[in-house]
Protein backbone atom coordinates (compact mmCIF):
# COMPACT_ATOMS: atom_id res chain seq x y z
CA UNK A 1 0.00 0.00 0.00
CA UNK A 2 1.32 3.42 -0.93
CA UNK A 3 0.10 6.98 -1.35
CA UNK A 4 1.07 10.59 -1.89
CA UNK A 5 3.79 10.56 0.75
CA UNK A 6 5.78 7.86 -1.06
CA UNK A 7 5.33 9.75 -4.34
CA UNK A 8 6.48 13.06 -2.83
CA UNK A 9 9.48 11.47 -1.14
CA UNK A 10 10.60 9.70 -4.30
CA UNK A 11 10.31 12.83 -6.40
CA UNK A 12 12.26 14.80 -3.80
CA UNK A 13 15.13 12.30 -4.00
CA UNK A 14 14.96 12.23 -7.81
CA UNK A 15 15.12 15.98 -8.11
CA UNK A 16 17.82 16.38 -5.46
CA UNK A 17 20.32 14.36 -7.48
CA UNK A 18 21.45 12.72 -4.23
CA UNK A 19 20.36 9.14 -4.84
CA UNK A 20 22.97 7.17 -2.93
CA UNK A 21 23.32 6.25 0.76
CA UNK A 22 22.81 9.69 2.19
CA UNK A 23 20.75 11.64 4.69
CA UNK A 24 17.45 9.85 4.07
CA UNK A 25 19.04 6.48 4.82
CA UNK A 26 20.49 7.85 8.07
CA UNK A 27 17.19 9.51 8.96
CA UNK A 28 15.23 6.31 8.42
CA UNK A 29 17.75 4.31 10.46
CA UNK A 30 17.16 6.66 13.39
CA UNK A 31 13.38 6.67 12.94
CA UNK A 32 13.06 2.90 12.74
CA UNK A 33 15.42 2.35 15.67
CA UNK A 34 13.28 4.73 17.74
CA UNK A 35 10.12 2.91 16.59
CA UNK A 36 11.54 -0.34 17.99
CA UNK A 37 13.19 1.25 21.02
CA UNK A 38 16.77 0.53 19.90
CA UNK A 39 19.78 2.84 20.14
CA UNK A 40 21.35 2.03 16.76
CA UNK A 41 20.16 1.06 13.29
CA UNK A 42 22.17 0.01 10.23
CA UNK A 43 20.33 -0.40 6.93
CA UNK A 44 21.19 -3.34 4.67
CA UNK A 45 20.05 -4.80 1.37
CA UNK A 46 17.84 -7.52 2.90
CA UNK A 47 16.88 -9.28 6.09
CA UNK A 48 19.12 -12.16 5.03
CA UNK A 49 22.22 -9.99 4.65
CA UNK A 50 21.29 -8.36 7.94
CA UNK A 51 21.36 -11.70 9.77
CA UNK A 52 24.61 -12.69 8.06
CA UNK A 53 26.20 -9.38 9.06
CA UNK A 54 25.08 -9.88 12.68
CA UNK A 55 26.74 -13.29 12.74
CA UNK A 56 29.96 -11.95 11.24
CA UNK A 57 30.02 -8.94 13.56
CA UNK A 58 29.78 -11.28 16.56
CA UNK A 59 32.70 -13.35 15.30
CA UNK A 60 30.68 -16.49 14.60
CA UNK A 61 32.24 -18.74 11.95
CA UNK A 62 33.86 -22.07 11.17
CA UNK A 63 33.50 -24.67 13.90
CA UNK A 64 30.70 -22.78 15.68
CA UNK A 65 27.10 -23.94 16.05
CA UNK A 66 24.02 -21.72 16.01
CA UNK A 67 20.68 -23.04 17.28
CA UNK A 68 17.71 -22.04 15.13
CA UNK A 69 14.08 -23.19 14.82
CA UNK A 70 13.21 -25.92 12.34
CA UNK A 71 10.05 -24.05 11.25
CA UNK A 72 11.27 -20.90 9.50
CA UNK A 73 12.32 -19.46 6.15
CA UNK A 74 15.50 -21.02 4.78
CA UNK A 75 17.49 -17.78 5.17
CA UNK A 76 17.62 -18.31 8.94
CA UNK A 77 19.72 -21.40 8.23
CA UNK A 78 21.55 -20.31 5.07
CA UNK A 79 23.00 -17.20 6.72
CA UNK A 80 24.59 -19.45 9.35
CA UNK A 81 26.03 -21.63 6.60
CA UNK A 82 27.42 -18.66 4.67
CA UNK A 83 29.58 -17.57 7.62
CA UNK A 84 30.97 -21.10 7.86
CA UNK A 85 29.07 -22.10 11.00
CA UNK A 86 26.69 -25.02 11.49
CA UNK A 87 22.93 -24.59 11.96
CA UNK A 88 21.47 -26.82 14.67
CA UNK A 89 17.70 -27.26 14.44
CA UNK A 90 15.51 -27.06 17.52
CA UNK A 91 11.81 -27.93 17.57
CA UNK A 92 9.01 -25.42 18.05
CA UNK A 93 6.25 -25.07 20.61
CA UNK A 94 2.89 -26.40 19.37
CA UNK A 95 0.98 -23.36 20.70
CA UNK A 96 3.10 -20.39 19.58
CA UNK A 97 4.97 -22.17 16.73
CA UNK A 98 8.13 -20.36 17.89
CA UNK A 99 11.35 -22.08 18.99
CA UNK A 100 11.01 -24.28 22.09
CA UNK A 101 13.42 -23.18 24.86
CA UNK A 102 13.50 -26.68 26.33
CA UNK A 103 14.70 -28.10 23.02
CA UNK A 104 17.29 -25.33 22.82
CA UNK A 105 18.72 -26.64 26.09
CA UNK A 106 18.87 -30.17 24.68
CA UNK A 107 20.77 -29.00 21.59
CA UNK A 108 23.55 -27.04 23.32
CA UNK A 109 27.07 -28.45 22.89
CA UNK A 110 30.58 -27.06 23.63
CA UNK A 111 30.54 -25.67 20.05
CA UNK A 112 27.32 -23.67 20.49
CA UNK A 113 27.99 -19.95 20.16
CA UNK A 114 24.57 -18.39 19.53
CA UNK A 115 20.80 -18.79 19.50
CA UNK A 116 18.80 -17.28 16.66
CA UNK A 117 15.10 -17.20 17.61
CA UNK A 118 12.54 -16.33 14.93
CA UNK A 119 9.54 -14.17 15.79
CA UNK A 120 7.16 -16.08 13.54
CA UNK A 121 4.43 -14.07 11.86
CA UNK A 122 5.11 -11.23 14.30
CA UNK A 123 4.63 -13.38 17.45
CA UNK A 124 7.79 -13.09 19.51
CA UNK A 125 9.57 -16.16 20.82
CA UNK A 126 9.97 -16.66 24.58
CA UNK A 127 12.72 -14.10 25.08
CA UNK A 128 12.72 -14.50 28.87
CA UNK A 129 13.63 -18.17 28.65
CA UNK A 130 16.02 -17.67 25.72
CA UNK A 131 17.81 -14.83 27.52
CA UNK A 132 18.18 -16.99 30.64
CA UNK A 133 19.66 -19.87 28.63
CA UNK A 134 22.06 -17.49 26.87
CA UNK A 135 23.28 -16.06 30.18
CA UNK A 136 23.76 -19.51 31.70
CA UNK A 137 25.88 -20.74 28.78
CA UNK A 138 27.56 -17.51 27.63
CA UNK A 139 25.77 -17.50 24.28
CA UNK A 140 24.96 -14.68 21.88
CA UNK A 141 21.34 -14.01 20.86
CA UNK A 142 20.54 -12.78 17.34
CA UNK A 143 16.83 -12.10 16.79
CA UNK A 144 15.41 -12.96 13.38
CA UNK A 145 12.78 -10.23 13.50
CA UNK A 146 12.14 -10.23 9.75
CA UNK A 147 8.39 -10.70 10.43
CA UNK A 148 8.08 -8.60 13.60
CA UNK A 149 8.06 -4.84 12.85
CA UNK A 150 6.61 -3.11 15.90
CA UNK A 151 6.19 -6.27 17.97
CA UNK A 152 7.12 -5.96 21.65
CA UNK A 153 7.99 -8.33 24.49
CA UNK A 154 7.00 -6.85 27.86
CA UNK A 155 7.16 -3.42 26.25
CA UNK A 156 10.57 -3.94 24.62
CA UNK A 157 10.78 -3.96 20.86
CA UNK A 158 11.81 -6.96 18.80
CA UNK A 159 15.57 -7.01 18.09
CA UNK A 160 16.34 -5.11 21.31
CA UNK A 161 16.36 -8.02 23.76
CA UNK A 162 19.32 -9.94 22.35
CA UNK A 163 22.71 -8.73 21.16
CA UNK A 164 21.24 -7.60 17.87
CA UNK A 165 18.57 -8.48 15.33
CA UNK A 166 17.48 -7.94 11.76
CA UNK A 167 14.29 -6.95 9.93
CA UNK A 168 13.29 -7.37 6.29
CA UNK A 169 11.61 -4.86 3.97
CA UNK A 170 11.07 -7.35 1.11
CA UNK A 171 7.98 -6.97 -1.06
CA UNK A 172 5.65 -9.18 1.01
CA UNK A 173 6.48 -7.46 4.29
CA UNK A 174 4.32 -5.14 6.42
CA UNK A 175 6.77 -2.27 5.83
CA UNK A 176 8.36 -2.57 2.41
CA UNK A 177 10.64 -0.95 -0.15
CA UNK A 178 10.50 -4.04 -2.40
CA UNK A 179 13.87 -5.15 -0.98
CA UNK A 180 15.96 -4.00 1.96
CA UNK A 181 16.47 -4.57 5.65
CA UNK A 182 17.89 -3.14 8.85
CA UNK A 183 20.03 -4.30 11.79
CA UNK A 184 19.20 -3.01 15.27
CA UNK A 185 21.34 -3.16 18.40
CA UNK A 186 21.87 -1.30 21.65
CA UNK A 187 25.62 -1.93 21.48
CA UNK A 188 27.47 1.05 19.96
CA UNK A 189 30.60 -0.95 19.10
CA UNK A 190 28.58 -3.74 17.49
CA UNK A 191 26.72 -1.14 15.41
CA UNK A 192 30.04 0.29 14.22
CA UNK A 193 31.27 -3.16 13.21
CA UNK A 194 28.02 -3.84 11.32
CA UNK A 195 28.31 -0.47 9.57
CA UNK A 196 31.85 -1.27 8.50
CA UNK A 197 30.96 -4.76 7.25
CA UNK A 198 28.10 -3.37 5.15
CA UNK A 199 30.18 -0.49 3.74
CA UNK A 200 33.14 -2.31 2.21
CA UNK A 201 35.09 -2.48 5.47
CA UNK A 202 35.39 1.29 5.90
CA UNK A 203 35.39 3.05 9.26
CA UNK A 204 33.14 6.03 9.88
CA UNK A 205 35.25 9.15 9.60
CA UNK A 206 38.03 7.19 7.89
CA UNK A 207 39.51 7.67 4.45
CA UNK A 208 37.37 6.53 1.54
CA UNK A 209 39.89 4.06 0.14
CA UNK A 210 41.01 2.80 3.53
CA UNK A 211 39.44 -0.56 4.42
CA UNK A 212 39.81 -2.16 7.86
CA UNK A 213 37.63 -5.27 7.47
CA UNK A 214 36.66 -7.68 4.73
CA UNK A 215 33.30 -6.07 4.16
CA UNK A 216 30.72 -6.04 1.42
CA UNK A 217 28.47 -3.55 -0.34
CA UNK A 218 25.15 -3.95 1.48
CA UNK A 219 24.06 -0.31 1.38
CA UNK A 220 20.49 0.93 0.94
CA UNK A 221 19.67 3.66 -1.61
CA UNK A 222 18.01 7.00 -0.93
CA UNK A 223 15.03 5.89 -3.06
CA UNK A 224 14.41 2.92 -0.77
CA UNK A 225 14.77 5.07 2.33
CA UNK A 226 12.29 7.56 0.88
CA UNK A 227 9.68 4.83 0.50
CA UNK A 228 10.44 3.36 3.93
CA UNK A 229 10.02 6.71 5.67
CA UNK A 230 6.51 6.94 4.25
CA UNK A 231 5.77 3.29 5.03
CA UNK A 232 6.79 3.82 8.65
CA UNK A 233 4.28 6.66 8.99
CA UNK A 234 1.36 4.29 8.39
CA UNK A 235 2.82 1.35 10.30
CA UNK A 236 0.91 1.90 13.56
CA UNK A 237 -2.56 2.43 12.01
CA UNK A 238 -2.06 -0.70 9.91
CA UNK A 239 -0.78 -2.63 12.92
CA UNK A 240 -3.84 -1.70 14.95
CA UNK A 241 -6.15 -2.79 12.14
CA UNK A 242 -4.39 -6.14 11.85
CA UNK A 243 -4.63 -6.65 15.60
CA UNK A 244 -8.37 -5.91 15.62
CA UNK A 245 -9.03 -8.23 12.70
CA UNK A 246 -6.85 -10.99 14.14
CA UNK A 247 -8.86 -10.80 17.38
CA UNK A 248 -12.05 -11.39 15.38
CA UNK A 249 -10.50 -14.40 13.68
CA UNK A 250 -9.16 -15.77 16.98
CA UNK A 251 -12.56 -15.54 18.62
CA UNK A 252 -14.42 -17.07 15.69
CA UNK A 253 -12.03 -19.80 14.60
CA UNK A 254 -11.33 -21.04 18.14
CA UNK A 255 -15.01 -22.03 18.39
CA UNK A 256 -14.74 -24.41 15.41
CA UNK A 257 -13.92 -28.00 16.49
CA UNK A 258 -10.67 -29.21 14.95
CA UNK A 259 -9.26 -25.71 14.37
CA UNK A 260 -6.52 -24.29 16.64
CA UNK A 261 -5.24 -20.71 16.47
CA UNK A 262 -1.68 -19.57 17.21
CA UNK A 263 -1.53 -18.76 20.93
CA UNK A 264 -0.60 -15.20 21.82
CA UNK A 265 1.81 -15.14 24.75
CA UNK A 266 0.59 -12.45 27.20
CA UNK A 267 4.17 -11.15 27.45
CA UNK A 268 3.87 -10.08 23.79
CA UNK A 269 2.52 -6.64 24.58
CA UNK A 270 2.29 -5.56 20.94
CA UNK A 271 2.18 -7.64 17.79
CA UNK A 272 2.08 -6.75 14.13
CA UNK A 273 0.78 -9.79 12.29
CA UNK A 274 2.82 -10.61 9.22
CA UNK A 275 0.95 -13.90 9.07
CA UNK A 276 -2.23 -15.18 10.63
CA UNK A 277 -1.66 -18.90 11.24
CA UNK A 278 -4.12 -21.54 12.33
CA UNK A 279 -3.85 -25.33 12.41
CA UNK A 280 -6.20 -28.13 11.41
CA UNK A 281 -6.61 -31.38 13.32
CA UNK A 282 -6.92 -33.29 10.06
CA UNK A 283 -7.43 -36.66 11.75
CA UNK A 284 -10.41 -35.29 13.66
CA UNK A 285 -11.80 -33.34 10.73
CA UNK A 286 -11.40 -36.21 8.25
CA UNK A 287 -9.82 -34.28 5.38
CA UNK A 288 -6.38 -33.14 4.30
CA UNK A 289 -4.99 -29.66 4.74
CA UNK A 290 -4.49 -29.35 0.96
CA UNK A 291 -8.13 -30.17 0.28
CA UNK A 292 -9.20 -27.64 2.89
CA UNK A 293 -7.04 -24.89 1.36
CA UNK A 294 -8.51 -25.55 -2.09
CA UNK A 295 -11.98 -25.24 -0.62
CA UNK A 296 -11.08 -22.05 1.26
CA UNK A 297 -9.60 -20.51 -1.88
CA UNK A 298 -12.82 -21.41 -3.70
CA UNK A 299 -14.63 -19.36 -1.04
CA UNK A 300 -12.49 -16.37 -2.06
CA UNK A 301 -9.99 -16.40 0.83
CA UNK A 302 -6.32 -15.80 0.05
CA UNK A 303 -4.45 -18.56 1.90
CA UNK A 304 -1.53 -20.96 1.64
CA UNK A 305 0.14 -23.90 3.38
CA UNK A 306 3.29 -21.96 4.26
CA UNK A 307 6.46 -23.97 4.85
CA UNK A 308 5.87 -27.45 3.44
CA UNK A 309 8.80 -29.06 5.28
CA UNK A 310 11.10 -28.17 8.16
CA UNK A 311 14.24 -26.42 6.90
CA UNK A 312 16.47 -29.45 7.48
CA UNK A 313 14.47 -31.46 4.92
CA UNK A 314 15.43 -29.09 2.10
CA UNK A 315 17.75 -30.71 -0.50
CA UNK A 316 20.65 -28.46 0.50
CA UNK A 317 20.83 -30.30 3.84
CA UNK A 318 20.13 -33.80 2.59
CA UNK A 319 22.65 -36.28 1.16
CA UNK A 320 22.25 -37.85 -2.24
CA UNK A 321 20.99 -34.87 -4.24
CA UNK A 322 22.80 -32.66 -6.72
CA UNK A 323 21.78 -29.56 -4.76
CA UNK A 324 23.40 -30.85 -1.59
CA UNK A 325 26.60 -31.79 -3.42
CA UNK A 326 27.05 -28.42 -5.13
CA UNK A 327 25.76 -26.23 -2.30
CA UNK A 328 27.85 -24.66 0.48
CA UNK A 329 26.60 -26.86 3.32
CA UNK A 330 29.34 -28.85 5.00
CA UNK A 331 27.38 -31.77 6.43
CA UNK A 332 28.60 -33.51 9.58
CA UNK A 333 29.95 -37.02 9.45
CA UNK A 334 27.31 -39.74 8.93
CA UNK A 335 25.91 -41.00 12.20
CA UNK A 336 26.84 -37.90 14.20
CA UNK A 337 24.19 -36.08 16.20
CA UNK A 338 24.19 -33.38 13.51
CA UNK A 339 23.61 -35.73 10.57
CA UNK A 340 20.75 -33.79 8.95
CA UNK A 341 19.30 -36.93 7.40
CA UNK A 342 18.65 -38.12 10.96
CA UNK A 343 17.25 -34.87 12.40
CA UNK A 344 13.63 -35.02 13.49
CA UNK A 345 11.68 -32.17 15.08
CA UNK A 346 8.26 -33.81 15.43
CA UNK A 347 6.23 -30.71 16.25
CA UNK A 348 7.64 -28.80 13.27
CA UNK A 349 7.01 -31.77 10.98
CA UNK A 350 3.40 -32.00 12.14
CA UNK A 351 2.83 -28.25 11.80
CA UNK A 352 4.10 -28.41 8.21
CA UNK A 353 1.18 -30.77 7.50
CA UNK A 354 -1.47 -28.83 9.45
CA UNK A 355 -0.76 -25.09 9.23
CA UNK A 356 -2.83 -22.65 7.17
CA UNK A 357 -1.52 -19.15 6.51
CA UNK A 358 -3.37 -15.93 5.79
CA UNK A 359 -0.98 -13.16 4.62
CA UNK A 360 -0.87 -9.77 6.33
CA UNK A 361 -2.72 -8.12 3.44
CA UNK A 362 -5.87 -10.08 4.34
CA UNK A 363 -5.82 -8.52 7.81
CA UNK A 364 -6.07 -5.04 6.29
CA UNK A 365 -9.55 -5.83 4.91
CA UNK A 366 -12.73 -4.49 6.58
CA UNK A 367 -13.88 -6.24 9.75
CA UNK A 368 -16.85 -7.84 8.00
CA UNK A 369 -14.39 -9.74 5.82
CA UNK A 370 -13.02 -11.43 8.95
CA UNK A 371 -16.51 -12.69 9.82
CA UNK A 372 -16.80 -13.97 6.23
CA UNK A 373 -13.53 -15.91 6.66
CA UNK A 374 -14.77 -17.50 9.89
CA UNK A 375 -18.03 -18.42 8.18
CA UNK A 376 -16.15 -19.94 5.23
CA UNK A 377 -13.98 -22.11 7.50
CA UNK A 378 -17.02 -23.25 9.48
CA UNK A 379 -18.92 -24.02 6.27
CA UNK A 380 -16.08 -26.17 4.92
CA UNK A 381 -15.70 -28.08 8.18
CA UNK A 382 -19.46 -28.60 8.56
CA UNK A 383 -19.93 -29.86 5.00
CA UNK A 384 -16.74 -31.88 4.68
CA UNK A 385 -18.66 -35.16 4.85
CA UNK A 386 -20.47 -34.21 1.63
CA UNK A 387 -17.29 -33.62 -0.39
CA UNK A 388 -16.21 -35.97 -3.18
CA UNK A 389 -13.88 -38.59 -1.76
CA UNK A 390 -10.19 -37.88 -2.37
CA UNK A 391 -8.78 -40.65 -4.51
CA UNK A 392 -5.07 -41.23 -4.91
CA UNK A 393 -3.54 -43.62 -7.40
CA UNK A 394 -1.57 -46.36 -5.55
CA UNK A 395 1.71 -45.39 -7.25
CA UNK A 396 1.17 -41.74 -6.35
CA UNK A 397 0.34 -42.74 -2.79
CA UNK A 398 3.61 -44.71 -2.51
CA UNK A 399 5.52 -41.72 -3.84
CA UNK A 400 3.81 -39.41 -1.31
CA UNK A 401 4.66 -41.75 1.56
CA UNK A 402 8.24 -41.99 0.35
CA UNK A 403 8.58 -38.19 0.33
CA UNK A 404 7.07 -37.90 3.81
CA UNK A 405 9.48 -40.46 5.22
CA UNK A 406 12.46 -38.91 3.45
Amino acid sequence: MWGDEERRNLLAVLESGQWWYGQRVRAFEAEFAAFQGAKHGVCVTSGSTGLETCLRALGIGAGDEVIIPAYTFVATASTVVWVGATPVFADIRPDTLCIDPEDIRRKITPRTKAIMPVHLGGLMADMDAIGQIAREHGLRVIEDACQAWGSQWNGQGAATLGDCGAFSFQASKNITSAEGGIILTNDAHLAQVCRSLTNCGRLEGGKWYEHYRVGSNLRLTEFQAAILQAQLRRALPHMHRRQRNAAILNEGLSRIPGVAVQTNDPRVTRRDYHLYIFRLDTARLGFSRDWFLQALQAEGVLCSAGYLTPVYKNPMFQPGSDASVTGPVQRPEPGSSLDYSRVCCPVAERVCQEACWLPQTVLLAPEEAMHDIVAAVAKICDHAAQRPRETVHPAAQRELLSRQRG
